[in-house]
């Protein structure tokens, strides 16, 4: 492709930026407004080929900034989020509603990443910003108060891709590590520190993409509704952006492709997983796909929820006037699965323990299992909702 063809490129990402600031904007008037972050950190970036910096955007829950001094200093888990666009448009900000739930109902703290965009940075970069995020917060744990042994990730789209494409990316980067300082302490009778690896112990992942291989016009004679599926220019501009150069790009690599990555990668992923797909998506086939691969080949714990009824990205509506309860009710029941993950159970009292004991590392894990979640009309009550797809949430006896 020609200099002149990713200005283009670039001109057409910088405009469906600027459009979707707006309609994002949109997004987060509706009452109750969607929150800002608590702080924001930058860190440079070390993996990528390209240098820069990456914003952090920290959300905290209210207790983060009181500090009681007949507890033990408590470390929080956290949730590491990856925001949608086809890794080519979006911001951290996105995901705002989904942090301001991770932070009421699992009592974690959220870092959604501003991981650089294509055109102006292809792949891999945007997964190597994620690794670098990971690293960054691991070797700072202690500082902000968060606890390296108690790491999720979560991402919606593009971001679902990076929430499983990010910890194969990291488990590679720790080997390579470990092997260096083999390497170097061979060498040298002084030998080299230790770096400290943290733990990865769930994934929430909605609507991702997860298998180039597939072409865009074989996922689109997957979805069920083709008026429904993922305009076409949007699409084009997104892959043409982000796999750079063409025919440059291994469409089987596991940093792009996740969902068909090695056994022995699949393997290393955490043992719990939260997957929400949308039956009117082109990416809910693959989705499935890996769902099984997941269960019976690796014996993962996951829960699976096809959201019925609705298209891709249904969570991110620019409605100013309507933030839909349903999707507070879902986005609530996966983060419920996340805290049985981190504290035990999903009652405060777990919390209360934990916190009192100064527990940290993995608590419980979730109940494989699948679900329809039926997605009624505007005019139905949240307890029907609840009602229809809502399950109890407890640590595997096994």
């Amino acid at each position: 492709m020609g200099q002149s063809k990713r200005w283009a490129l670039k001109a057409q990402a910088v405009m469906w930026r600027n459009l979707m600031d707006i309609g994002m904007h949109l997004h987060m008037l509706a009452p109750p407004p969607a929150p800002s972050p608590s702080f924001l950190k930058s860190i440079p970036s070390t993996l990528a080929s390209k240098p820069g910096y990456i914003p952090l955007h920290f959300y905290v829950p209210e207790s983060y900034n009181s500090i009681n001094p007949a507890q033990p200093k408590r470390l929080y888990p956290v949730v590491i989020n990856f925001h949608g666009g086809g890794f080519t448009i979006g911001r951290a900000t996105d995901d705002a509603r989904w942090a301001r739930a991770v932070v009421h109902y699992a009592d974690a703290v959220v870092v959604s990443v501003d991981y650089r965009l294509a055109p102006e940075h292809p792949f891999p970069i945007a997964i190597e910003d994620g690794v670098d995020a990971t690293l960054y917060l691991v070797e700072h744990a202690d500082e902000l108060r968060i606890d390296p042994h108690r790491i999720a990730y979560s991402g919606f789209s593009a971001g679902g891709n990076m929430s499983f494409s990010v910890p194969i990316r990291l488990a590679e980067e720790y080997r390579l590590r470990r092997l260096q300082r083999e390497t170097s302490q061979s060498g040298s009778s002084s030998g080299t520190a230790s770096t400290q690896e943290g733990t990865v112990i769930a994934i929430s992942s909605w609507y991702p993409s997860i298998d180039y291989t597939n072409t865009r016009a074989e996922r689109r004679k997957t979805n069920v509704r083709s008026d429904k599926e993922l305009p076409k220019f949007f699409t084009n501009l997104f892959d043409a952006s982000y796999l750079y150069p063409v025919n440059g790009v291994d469409l089987k690599s596991p940093w792009l492709s996740p969902g068909i990555a090695p056994s022995d990668m699949i393997k290393d992923l955490p043992e719990n997983i939260v997957l929400y797909t949308c039956e009117w998506d082109e990416l809910c086939a693959e989705a499935d796909r890996f769902h099984t691969r997941l269960v019976d080949d690796f014996g993962k714990k996951v829960v699976y929820k096809k959201v019925m009824g609705v298209a891709h990205a249904f969570d991110k509506t620019p409605n100013p006037l309507h933030w839909d309860p349903k999707i507070e009710t879902m986005y609530r029941d996966a983060c419920r699965e996340l805290r049985t993950v981190f504290y035990g159970s999903s009652a405060d009292s777990a919390i209360e323990q934990a916190v009192v004991e100064g527990k940290q590392g993995q608590q419980a894990s979730v109940t494989t299992r699948i679900e329809d979640v039926r997605f009624p009309s505007s005019q139905d009550s949240l307890a029907t909702v609840g009602s229809t797809y809502q399950q109890p949430v407890a640590g595997n006896p096994n």
